[in-house]
């Protein structure tokens, strides 16, 4: 017959609460060992930026927080593809392998927008007049990260709420062990049911971390209580306790055989999981149990040494990556941009800004707390060069074209004088045609010598005509001027909402015909510009308007099949550039209004005017187009 326990006995029990603190050392980067740690708490893992938006592409390097190897991929669309076959299916991605991801999605990326622009200045194109192509699949891998973000994030929320039922579950199992404590008589026969929850609290895997060491003291409280009461043979009481020590012994051994993993953060995983069986395996006899302890306790430290020697090295190695960053920046800010005044200065000050961002690449991750606030300070500080670099060269563009528009505008008025028998009157304005255009810079070189070899020739052709030809030309002005007042009749009296025909072709045909017309008396050419001027503006303002209305009727139902995300895109980028175009006119316009005061000025004034006014009907066209997208 067995023996049963007297039930004055001391009971033999595992200490109250195994001191995990000495076991694990507690780091700034790690949780504590209460529960199985998940790999986000165990490893310190830079927050995700989002990506500038400026000339140069700038990407956060990865830190190296394990040796498991990640695929390199060549191409954008490997990576795009493979970002699909994560967000379309259940695989479990790690934080590692969305940022190698973007890390390689934008080192191919920069080395093509390289590539594209050495082709450019290679086949002849002028630095100053290369536009990067839109690139479709940055969109796509922007859209796929934001959809990737969302659906991590749906998990861990799920995985929160499963923890927190866990949770609830050992509560109630160790209010069951409580129950089975709380009736003396029956609780041997309760035996196996103790033994039955201490199965299922082991069944049960994480709980909320904040929460995990309060609950295993609760837990630890109950199970010594009810051996405390328990009165089972000794016999069996000693059948647990070596089941107990074989589960240990095989717990400190693997403990032990950690020492021989090379990778620190696995081991360190992995060590959490033996305390969390260690402390979950019931006691061993008292003899043996602070032997028992101190195997397992001294295996754990030598890896819980060796995982706090990891990140005291990897911390100095951030804090030291801090300052290289934080002098980066100090570097690029310091640049005095009001100093720069040619596109020389600026490309030289480009090529410093690429090779400060190459060494950015080259250097690892700044500390967790300020590796976000340091990308960020340092990608503003590449935004503003970039965006200023882009404005001044968008001005001096604008500046050559707005030259180029000058400058043609008197090559088509010189070629207009180059026929004309009014000798004197032609010279005086071929004269003051020359004088102007000495005043007026440079046009883009594309078109330099082109528009300068016609003005030329068309101020040869009048000059040696001029030597053969001695005419009588007031009759043929007087003529001229009947001709242009009938051109200006013809318009007047057209009512425009009764008009039959393309009004734009007839506006069109009456313009030809006003230039193919010779000059008229000086006095008179001002005022019967100015009032074709006006019957023009009259009837091209109403075409404008009712052309403006039919594109946005067909536009209503070409979207009404879809795709608006792309339409919405290229619209709102349409309107950007039409923006800007005005900004710049009115600059423009604000400069001329000071500086010019003569005719030829206003005149300009007037045509920039009227380009200016063109541009925001075509800006209240897009956003028209938006309103109707939107509804």
């Amino acid at each position: 017959m067995t023996e049963i326990q007297n039930p004055t006995e001391e009971p033999v029990v595992e200490p109250t609460v195994e001191p995990a603190t000495e076991a694990v050392a507690v780091v700034e980067e790690s949780a504590t060992v209460a529960e199985p740690t998940t790999e986000e708490a165990t490893e310190p893992v830079a927050e995700e930026v989002a990506e500038p938006v400026a000339e140069e592409v700038v990407e956060e390097p990865q830190a190296e927080t394990s040796t498991t190897s990640i695929a390199t991929y060549e191409t954008e669309t490997e990576v795009v593809n493979r970002l699909k076959e994560i967000s379309e299916s259940d695989e479990e991605v790690t934080r590692q392998e969305l940022d190698s991801l973007k890390s390689n999605f934008y080192r191919i990326h920069r080395a093509e927008a390289d590539a594209a622009y050495k082709k450019f200045i290679e086949e002849g194109g002028a630095a100053e007049e290369y536009a990067p192509e839109p690139d479709p699949e940055e969109t796509a891998f922007k859209e796929l990260m934001a959809a990737i973000r969302e659906k991590r994030a749906a998990a861990a929320a799920a995985l929160e709420q499963e923890r927190e039922a866990n949770y609830q579950k050992k509560l109630e199992i160790i209010d069951k062990i409580k129950t089975l404590t709380e009736n003396p008589d029956e609780i041997n026969r309760g035996y196996n049911d103790f033994k039955d929850l201490q199965q299922q609290w082991n069944d049960i895997k994480e709980v909320p971390a904040d929460k995990a060491t309060a609950l295993w003291k609760t837990y630890q409280q109950a199970v010594e209580a009810f051996y405390d009461t328990l009165k089972l043979s000794n016999e069996l009481r000693a059948y647990d306790f070596k089941k107990n020590l074989e589960r240990k012994t095989a717990l400190c051994e693997a403990a032990e055989k950690l020492t021989e993993e090379t990778d620190i953060i696995v081991a360190f995983r992995k060590l959490q999981q033996l305390h969390q069986d260690f402390r979950e395996t019931g006691p061993v006899a008292s003899d043996l149990r602070e032997e028992i302890w101190n195997r397992f306790k001294d295996a754990s430290t030598v890896i819980n040494k060796r995982h706090q020697e990891f990140f005291e090295a990897r911390k100095q190695k951030e804090e030291e990556n801090l300052a290289k960053k934080t002098a980066i920046c100090e570097t690029i800010e310091g640049f005095n941009l009001d100093e720069l005044k040619t596109f020389a200065d600026w490309n030289a000050l480009s090529e410093k800004v690429t090779a400060l961002q190459a060494e950015w690449r080259t250097i690892g991750y700044a500390p967790q707390k300020m590796n976000t606030k340091i990308f960020e300070r340092f990608r503003a500080a590449c935004d503003n060069f970039f965006t200023s670099k882009n404005t001044y060269f968008q001005s001096v563009r604008d500046t050559l074209n707005q030259n180029y528009a000058l400058k043609l505008e008197l090559v088509e008025q010189a070629e207009a004088l180059k026929d004309s028998t009014d000798w004197k009157a032609t010279t005086d304005a071929l004269v003051e045609l020359q004088k102007k255009w000495k005043e007026i810079g440079s046009v883009p070189k594309k078109y330099s010598d082109q528009i300068w070899e016609r003005f030329n020739t068309a101020c040869d052709a009048f000059f040696a005509a001029k030597k053969e030809a001695n005419k009588d030309v007031h009759s043929e002005q007087q003529s001229n001027m009947e001709k242009k007042r009938a051109i200006i009749d013809t318009l007047a009296a057209i009512v425009p909402e009764e008009f039959e025909g393309d009004l734009r072709t007839k506006l069109r045909e009456a313009q030809e015909e006003w230039n193919q017309i010779g000059h008229v008396p000086f006095k008179e050419k001002d005022k019967l510009y100015k009032l074709l001027r006006e019957q023009m503006d009259r009837l091209y303002g109403y075409a404008n308007e009712h052309a403006a209305k039919r594109r946005i009727d067909r536009f209503k139902e070409s979207i009404k099949g879809g795709n608006g995300n792309d339409v919405r895109s290229r619209l709102l980028r349409q309107l950007d550039i039409l923006s800007n175009e005005i900004k710049t006119y009115e600059n423009n316009l604000g400069f001329l209004t000071l500086s010019s005061k003569s005719k030829q000025g206003n005149s300009l004034i007037e045509e920039l005017n009227r380009k200016m006014e063109k541009l925001k009907a075509d800006k209240e066209e897009v956003k028209a187009k938006l309103k109707a997208l939107d509804e």
